[in-house]
């Protein structure tokens, strides 16, 4: 992790495209402003990470609900024969 000191109204680039500005810094707490192009999504870490979970989900129920007919019924289906 990369570990930078900024004060009030000073920023940060990562790559040409996104800036982080300190906004404000008010106690323990502080204000950023983030510039980024649209096609790069910014969310707050537990926003983020919501969004996985719920990703990881959709992708277990989509591999879960491929082939929900028993063993002797698949074997019964007619299936294409190649001949090499």
């Amino acid at each position: 992790m990369l570990v930078l000191s900024r004060q009030k109204e000073e920023s940060i680039m990562i790559g040409d495209d996104v800036e982080i500005t300190i906004v404000d810094v008010r106690g323990d707490k502080v204000r950023l402003g983030i510039t980024a192009p649209k096609s790069i999504p910014v969310h707050r870490r537990e926003i983020y990470d919501a969004i996985q979970r719920e990703k990881a989900q959709k992708n277990a129920e989509v591999h879960a609900g491929g082939n929900n007919e028993p063993a002797d019924k698949a074997a019964d289906s007619p299936r294409k024969k190649t001949d090499k």
